[in-house]
């Protein structure tokens, strides 16, 4: 395996965007692009920290063979897993309109979804400005947490687009939706910074040009 397969296999087993990975490393996402093109390598202090970024040698990553680090893999399989469950249960609950629960708080809205040893539980308030949580349990243990609080800015928002948007969250972007997102007048647009053990976003919809949305959200791994 070489150099160039090698990164895109780390960035991706963390859940990790290439412009993600530029802003780590102070680079630009076309240079990481071209790193993992194998067009151009990147210079030694790169090759340091990516080293450190993902706790792997430089000597890992330089050698063409095929190398791998188990216990990086194994971790960052239990995250994939975790990931695509993240993904699978929102496209179930609010974002898909369905498996609504019974209310755990005074006026909460109550969302609960489970596969196998995986569960899934989001509670919100709402209103025009709204507050939540989502989290996940693997088998009956904390595995997973995100806040959420965000406010409609005006008569135009539409609640189906937001939820449309969410729905194509991907592995790329597993946090709320996707980074853009157009359908009509309406644009979605989500921005992160750091990796899914560790993060904070913001999310907002303009129709046309005018904002009538927005939402803050931070969260992480919990173990």
């Amino acid at each position: 395996m070489i150099f160039s397969e090698k990164l895109q296999l780390i960035r991706k087993n963390q859940g990790i965007t290439q412009e993600q990975l530029a802003e780590k490393l102070d680079v630009s996402r076309q240079a990481v692009a071209k790193w993992e093109s194998g067009q151009v390598y990147p210079d030694i202090n790169n090759l340091i920290q990516i080293s450190n970024l993902f706790h792997v040698t430089v000597d890992y990553l330089v050698r063409d063979q095929d190398c791998t680090v188990a216990c990086i893999q194994e971790e960052n399989a239990d995250l994939q897993k975790l990931i695509e469950f993240r993904l699978e249960a929102s496209r179930n609950t609010y974002a898909g309109c369905s498996n609504e629960t019974d209310s755990t708080r005074q006026d909460s809205h109550d969302y609960s979804y489970r596969d196998g040893l995986y569960t899934y539980h989001d509670t919100y308030v709402d209103g025009e400005r709204f507050a939540g949580e989502e989290a996940i349990w693997y088998d009956e243990k904390s595995q997973y947490a995100m806040n959420y609080m965000g406010r409609v800015l005006g008569q135009q928002f539409r609640i189906e687009f937001l939820k449309e948007a969410l729905r194509r969250a991907d592995k790329e972007m597993p946090y709320r939706g996707p980074e853009y997102y157009q359908s009509g007048e309406y644009t979605y647009k989500c921005k992160v910074a750091s990796d899914f053990t560790w993060f904070q976003g913001y999310e907002e919809i303009y129709c046309n040009k005018e904002k009538a949305y927005e939402c803050y959200f931070h969260g992480g791994t919990l173990r």
